[in-house]
């Protein structure tokens, strides 16, 4: 069975802490001591403290009465045990390479700080790794929620953010900063779980996008009341893929390949920003097809469903969204044209 890194890295960072507080806790009754049994100034005891505990051999302050040199043998004696303790543990951390590992975590959770509408995977089961590869390919920046300490060291392993711990609570959706995230993806194969964490993650953030995953009819119906803005069922679309690549095998293929940016063709979506020149005009006029030879499959205008082969004379207005299908190449030189 293999060894769990990252539980001993937070067991050793524990006992870290712990060591550090019992030495801060060492040097207060030390000085406290010398203070009340030696009638020293707070600076003198705390001289006399430090001197006994790094055990240098500098002279006393004053001649010590016979409860201050009993009190010394306790002090020395514990400071030195203390002292062992935190030399074995930070040696011990050096030996089996967690300070580097420390130290990529730190680096990690600065990142993470710095994120701005990104996106969260909540489980890095089977669902949640193909999302993972398929941001990865697009350089779309996101965090992944994981509780599983072996799951989390791949995670570590690959350089992927994450935060390890359970998504349904609060505080570990902050840490992963769901307040000024755009999308929230849950795939976890437990819907209870994926209805708990849509209605936190709604509260905590009221503009979020959140995709749900759902296995059943009913956990669709309770996700959707739980503010979700999208449902998805893997055993669902996995039944269509199926039926579709028996009857129509080629039209599969292609959206396959499509999908996957793979060919040089890719389906792109892209919302028309405010004072963009194309508003106003008719797909026809605004020559998209000829400038970058994209083929607009559908436009939807704001709160209205999805039109599906717009006819030419459809005209183009702020924030509509274009479902385009072209070269991946010439799609992304029409995102940037348009402030994308």
């Amino acid at each position: 069975m293999m060894e769990n890194s990252v539980s001993r890295q937070y067991t050793s960072m524990q006992k870290l802490r712990m060591l550090f507080l019992a030495a801060v806790l060492w040097v207060v009754i030390g000085t406290s001591g010398f203070i009340f049994l030696e009638q020293m100034q707070v600076l003198d005891a705390l001289y006399m403290t430090v001197i006994t505990f790094s055990t240098v051999g500098f002279g006393e302050v004053k001649p010590l009465h016979p409860a201050g040199k009993v009190f010394v043998i306790f002090l020395i004696t514990a400071g030195v045990g203390l002292a062992y303790f935190m030399a074995s543990t930070i040696g011990q951390m050096v030996i089996e390479g967690q300070f580097s590992d420390i130290l990529g975590r730190r680096k990690m959770e600065n990142k993470i700080k710095k994120l701005k509408d990104h996106y969260i995977i909540a489980g890095y089961g089977r669902v949640g790794r193909e999302v993972v590869s398929a941001f990865r390919k697009r350089g779309v920046p996101f965090v992944v929620i994981e509780k599983d300490p072996a799951a989390a060291q791949s995670l570590l392993a690959d350089g992927v953010l994450f935060v390890e711990g359970e998504a349904t609570e609060d505080d570990v959706l902050r840490r992963a900063h769901i307040e000024s995230a755009k999308t929230f993806i849950t795939t976890l194969p437990d819907e209870a779980q994926n209805v708990y964490m849509t209605l936190s993650a709604r509260e905590m953030n009221r503009r979020l996008n959140i995709i749900a995953r759902a296995d059943y009819e009913e956990g669709e119906k309770k996700l959707k009341l739980a503010g979700a803005d999208h449902v998805v069922s893997p055993h669902v679309l996995g039944g269509m893929r199926m039926a579709m690549a028996s009857l129509r095998p080629n039209v599969v293929d292609f959206m396959h390949t499509a999908s996957l940016g793979a060919g040089g063709l890719t389906i792109e979506e892209i919302k028309i920003p405010p004072n963009s020149p194309l508003i106003g005009k008719t797909l026809v006029e605004s020559r998209l097809k000829r400038d970058f030879g994209a083929n607009i499959i559908g436009v939807k205008k704001p709160g209205e469903n999805m039109l599906m082969a717009p006819g030419p004379d459809t005209v183009v207005g702020e924030s509509d969204i274009m479902v385009l299908i072209g070269a991946a190449d010439d799609l992304e030189r029409l995102g940037k044209s348009l402030g994308e």
